[in-house]
C-alpha cells in the first residue's frame, strides 16, 4: 500500500510541476488521469518494492550527491586524458563483482558505472559485470569497490564481504 501511495504522491507532484495550471477543468482531468494510472498499475500488480523502490528514497539523498560528485571527478579525468593525448588513455576491460542482492541494486550499480564518464557496463552475468574503463583512473576508482559498497548500502542490505573486483 505504501508503494501505491508513494506512486500517487509522485504523480501528483510531477503533474503539478509540469502543468502549472490550476483551472477547475484542468485539475479535474489531472486527478482523473492520476487515479486511472494508479488503478491500472494496481490492477496489473506492477507496483512493488522493485518497480517503485520507496525503501531507497532516504538513503538516495546521500547516494545521489555522492554519485554526482563522482561524475564530476570522472569528467575531469576524461577531459585531462583527452588533453594529454594517447599516452593518458589506457582502455581496459575488467570484471567487477556486484555485492547487491536485488535486481534493483544491481541495476543501480550497473547504471551508476555507466553514468560515470570513462566507464561503461558492457555485460552482466549474474553478479559479475564486464566493464570497459577508458583511463587508469576510471579503472582504479572501480577497483576500490567504493561504489559497490555505497550501492549496497543504498539498497539496504548488509554487504556480503566481497572485494568489489573479481
Amino acid at each position: 500500500m505504501i508503494h501505491t501511495l508513494a506512486l500517487a504522491a509522485g504523480l501528483i507532484l510531477l503533474w503539478l510541476l509540469l502543468s502549472g495550471y490550476f483551472l477547475t477543468l484542468i485539475v479535474a482531468l489531472g486527478i482523473t488521469s492520476i487515479a486511472l494510472v494508479i488503478w491500472l498499475a494496481h490492477r496489473m500488480d506492477v507496483v512493488d518494492h522493485e518497480s517503485h523502490p520507496v525503501h531507497m528514497a532516504v538513503k538516495g539523498l546521500v547516494y545521489f550527491p555522492w554519485l554526482i560528485w563522482e561524475v564530476v571527478k570522472a569528467n575531469v579525468d576524461v577531459a585531462l586524458a583527452i588533453i594529454r593525448g594517447n599516452n593518458a588513455i589506457a582502455p581496459k576491460t575488467m570484471q567487477v563483482k556486484a555485492s547487491q542482492r536485488s535486481d534493483v541494486g544491481r541495476v543501480t550499480y550497473a547504471n551508476s558505472i555507466t553514468l560515470t564518464p570513462g566507464t561503461v557496463t558492457v555485460d552482466v552475468d549474474g553478479d559479475m559485470f564486464l566493464v570497459h574503463a577508458l583511463t587508469r583512473g576510471s579503472a582504479a576508482s572501480l577497483e576500490t569497490g567504493d561504489m559497490d559498497k555505497r550501492v549496497t548500502a543504498l539498497e539496504g542490505h548488509v554487504e556480503r564481504g566481497t572485494e568489489g573486483v573479481g
